[in-house]
């Protein structure tokens, strides 16, 4: 198992590259058969010597280079693999200089290794992987050949525009490649005509969605060269769809005919996982675990607090910390409603909650809810909303909020502490989204004193301190 090497971390920058500044004449010092022009008149194996000898030289000038900074292109890791249209496509967009993640992983998976990408939210992960497909797909093809599966449905349709952007069509003789949102809630007689019909290179999918399509025998994945599993730390120990999650790892592909891709921002226990991958062939033997920013998980835009009350008093708390704050815009997370509370006929929290605020906030931001049983028209509905422009409250369970993107939010309130590190930091990585920003983003806790000691776990194991807030 390979790891990655500690580099420069940089906050939240979703997508987009870091600004690292460039200088071509320190490349002047590499062996010429090293440039772009050697690497595309070789072969596919001897491209891929030629592409880690220049990581390799770049090395060497890096750790030689006391006074000056140098960085690889995007362009130049991924010239002699990915399709110039392409390029030219992620130069227009703004992509020129490569992540930690897409410095670290691309070689790698250039090589045709299966990986796990493990880096933070925001870090370029989907840029990562979208970037190997587009190097392995024919668009001459009529086939699926490769599919990416997210564990939401707001999530798939982030990943799909970014896709559909870089596959844009600049050029009318080269023949673009097409990119299907096959999620929850949509049309999915549409689809199955859409598959049969004209079926797309790309294929972005939610579980439910994907394996229904698979045991209905509308299409195969026999052509697939590349399977994605974006968030999937969620998809295999938070998600009710496991099984069908295995199934589709398993039964309805096997891993020894296509390249296998695991993203996420936090995989507990990852060596275990790592295990697990090649004993249930998940992935083939010689997957990659590619980590970085291990020492410093959590971004540093954040500022991290916390306040010490009562059960019974915690939505005066909270709307203490609403008046004095004053957030832009914010989320407030609530624990998800246990079975016992659902069989006793309790109301959730996100209901009490919101009634509460309801009555009782003043403020100018919009209250609205984003709960995980919630059907696909009331979750549009309140997403709609959001986008319409305002400030906004929204109360959110951990379920609801994977895969929303809403750069906008400047507070995090954890109304009820998280179950878990893992919770803990998808939660706070849903603000200080914007890019380039150097604006403070907060997140504040609502504990009970007996809950203090598993905050400070979460301090200690995502490395980040936590000011205590006297109201």
């Amino acid at each position: 198992m390979a790891t990655a090497s500690q580099l420069l971390f940089v906050p939240h920058l979703g997508l987009f590259p870091k600004a690292s500044p460039f200088h071509p004449s320190l490349f002047a010092t590499l062996n010429p058969s090293f440039t772009t022009r050697a690497l595309k008149s070789s072969s596919s194996a001897s491209r891929i010597n030629h592409l880690q000898a220049l990581v390799d030289s770049f090395s060497e000038i890096e750790s030689n280079s006391a006074t000056e900074t140098t960085a690889l292109t995007l362009r130049q890791i991924c010239q002699a693999f990915v399709p110039e249209h392409i390029l030219h496509r992620m130069e227009e967009i703004g992509f020129v200089f490569p992540t930690d993640i897409q410095r670290e992983a691309l070689p790698t998976l250039f090589t045709g290794r299966d990986c796990i990408l493990h880096a933070q939210t925001g870090s370029g992960k989907t840029l990562t992987y979208l970037l190997l497909i587009f190097s392995l797909i024919n668009p001459q093809r009529s086939s699926v050949q490769a599919v990416i599966v997210v564990p939401t449905r707001e999530l798939g349709m982030q990943v799909t525009k970014v896709a559909r952007m870089l596959a844009a069509k600049a050029d009318i003789d080269v023949k673009g490649c097409t990119v299907m949102a096959l999620l929850d809630g949509g049309t999915l007689r549409r689809h199955k005509s859409w598959l049969k019909a004209e079926p797309p290179a790309i294929l972005v999918a939610t579980v439910a969605s994907l394996c229904h399509m698979l045991e209905k025998h509308i299409f195969r994945l026999d052509s697939v060269r590349v399977l994605v599993l974006d968030e999937v730390d969620f998809l295999f120990y938070s998600s009710k769809q496991v099984g069908s999650v295995r199934k589709l790892l398993t039964s309805f592909s096997s891993c020894d005919k296509r390249q296998t891709v695991f993203a996420s921002a936090s995989i507990p226990q990852h060596k275990h996982f790592v295990h697990d991958c090649i004993q249930q062939k998940w992935t083939k033997r010689d997957v990659v675990h590619v980590h970085v920013s291990a020492i410093r998980p959590m971004p540093l835009c954040l500022l991290h607090r916390f306040v010490t009350c009562e059960k019974t008093n915690k939505h005066q708390v909270l709307l203490a910390l609403l008046e004095s704050d004053a957030p832009e815009s914010a989320i407030i997370f609530v624990g998800e409603q246990s079975e016992k509370s659902k069989k006793a006929g309790n109301d959730p929290s996100t209901t009490l909650l919101m009634e509460f605020l309801k009555t009782s906030y003043n403020g100018p931001l919009e209250i609205l809810l984003l709960e995980g049983d919630m059907n696909f028209h009331s979750r549009a509905a309140s997403l709609t909303e959001i986008r319409q422009g305002g400030g906004f409250l929204l109360v959110s369970t951990d379920i609801a909020a994977r895969g929303i993107d809403l750069p906008e939010t400047t507070h995090i309130f954890n109304f009820d502490i998280p179950q878990t590190a893992t919770d803990y930091l998808h939660r706070a990585g849903r603000a200080g989204r914007i890019p380039f920003s150097d604006k403070k983003c907060i997140v504040a806790n609502l504990i009970m004193s007996e809950e203090r000691f598993v905050l400070q776990r979460y301090e200690n194991e995502l490395m980040f301190s936590c000011e205590e807030l006297m109201l």
